[in-house]
């Protein structure tokens, strides 16, 4: 079975119920921790009566600085919202370490963003090198990943879009929220993971809910594509795409070919006057909800609840 594990500003603490025994262990960041597991272990054993959870102050359980590496357009359903077609390529980049938050800080809108948008992606946390060249099978997951977190990758439409730029919009301060637990698991865990549900609200209702199984590249696959130019380390994260459920969605194919017959500055402020009619974009005083958990319990990275303002 999985073991959650919370970080907090007083140190490391594995989850039992709704319960939290501190870790004895003086590891700083996740790599330090993942490298103590005996230690995790050991909390989990102890017996002891814990802390409530509802007492503590959860940071995000992936320590900065690190890698942050994604992948695009990773699930069927959002692929179709995107408006793909066909086979499509397998495509990563790369999110600012300085975007990652924990589960319940505020998300920030820049002042010059007017479309905040939300990706629920399960994210893996690396618990081994990972070397150029590595080829990762699925039974070699254990191996590499030693743990999973909820995260958000949120998305400033109008900069991604208009500057075709993934890197800036989505690695403001705050563009990560991750958390609340890193759920450390055990190698028979790692057969669950298409049962995994991913499920994201704003305001109560429901946006986002697909599992795994939607999934267009899987995590060995994933980790393979990766490694023929990135090396990963403990502790660094990929997050692995997001189900459909975005506000931002691909207009209709007629529209589309029209607005690909003007001028980029015409075709982009006439997308974004129909933008601005969806009421799906996130505004001050919006709380994003999501979560990610097998149906049975087996896995449950707990619930990440986010709150949105817009700067000051």
């Amino acid at each position: 079975m999985s073991t959650n594990v919370l970080r907090t500003a007083e140190g490391w603490w594995v989850v039992l119920g709704d319960r939290a025994v501190a870790v004895d262990t003086k590891a700083v960041t996740t790599a330090e921790l993942i490298a103590h597991r005996d230690a995790v272990r050991e909390a989990a054993l102890s017996g002891e009566a814990g802390t409530r959870v509802a007492d503590l102050v959860a940071l995000s359980p992936v320590t900065t600085p690190c890698r942050v590496v994604a992948q695009m357009v990773n699930y069927r359903s959002h692929a179709r919202d995107s408006g793909f077609t066909g086979d499509i390529p397998p495509a990563f980049f790369r999110k600012a370490s300085g975007s990652v938050t924990g589960p319940g800080e505020v998300i920030v809108r820049p002042s010059h963003v007017k479309f905040l948008d939300y990706e629920v992606e399960l994210g893996l946390v690396m618990g081994a090198p990972l070397p150029i060249g590595a080829v990762v099978e699925e039974r070699d997951l254990p191996s590499y990943v030693a743990g999973l977190v909820v995260t958000n990758d949120v998305s400033a439409r109008d900069v991604q879009l208009t500057k075709t730029q993934f890197y800036e919009s989505k690695s403001y301060p705050t563009f990560t929220p991750t958390g609340p637990y890193l759920s450390l698991l055990e190698a028979e865990d790692f057969a669950h993971l298409l049962d995994l549900r991913l499920k994201l609200s704003v305001n109560g209702e429901l946006r986002q809910d697909r599992t795994l199984a939607d999934m267009i590249v899987r995590p060995a696959q994933a980790l393979t594509l990766l490694a023929r130019f990135q090396t990963l380390d403990p502790g660094d994260l990929l997050l692995t795409g997001t189900p459909g459920g975005t506000a931002l969605k691909a207009p209709p194919k007629p529209v589309e070919k029209i607005g690909a017959l003007l001028p980029p500055a015409v075709k982009w402020k006439a997308f974004f006057k129909t933008q601005a009619k969806n009421p799906h974009y996130l505004h001050q005083g919006d709380v994003v909800t999501a979560t990610i958990a097998t149906p049975d319990g087996r896995i449950d990275l707990g619930e990440q609840r986010t709150p949105v303002a817009d700067t000051r």
